[in-house]
């Protein structure tokens, strides 16, 4: 399993959002570069991330983007498998025979587990002390 690009901006934008304290918008543009990342890449993943009710825009000349949730509330897991769809440690896994199976599905399990109990608020906080998460 490896999370793409996607889903590592992904993650980006919304520790970025997270950590705006006063909750006022943030463009892409200033995360973008922030994080020096390209804008028009981040433009093709905020919409999912709008339509998946994570993110709110904010209109006029200091607009931009605001979580919808607390950052508490939101979880990585959410945000990865929005963008990156389901996942899964080996493609086609029923070709193989029932003991690998099993310990792909223990290997899936406890990712899933990492991703579901780490919160945005958990990712801004790491990010915040100058460490970087990294899943």
């Amino acid at each position: 399993m490896k999370i793409s690009t996607k889903g590592r901006y992904g993650l980006t934008i919304m520790i970025a959002l997270a950590r705006e304290t006063d909750n006022k918008p943030l463009s892409l543009k200033k995360i973008a570069a922030r994080h020096e990342l390209p804008e028009h890449y981040l433009e093709q993943l905020i919409g999912p991330l709008r339509n998946g009710g994570l993110v709110k825009s904010v209109r006029g000349a200091y607009g931009g983007y605001q979580l919808v949730k607390p950052a508490e509330e939101v979880t990585a897991g959410e945000i990865i498998r929005l963008l990156e769809g389901p996942l899964a440690v080996v493609e086609d896994s029923e070709a193989d025979d029932a003991v690998k199976r099993k310990l792909w599905d223990k290997i899936k399990e406890a990712i899933d587990t990492v991703l579901d109990e780490t919160t945005l608020a958990d990712l801004a906080e790491e990010e915040s002390d100058g460490y970087m998460f990294y899943i």
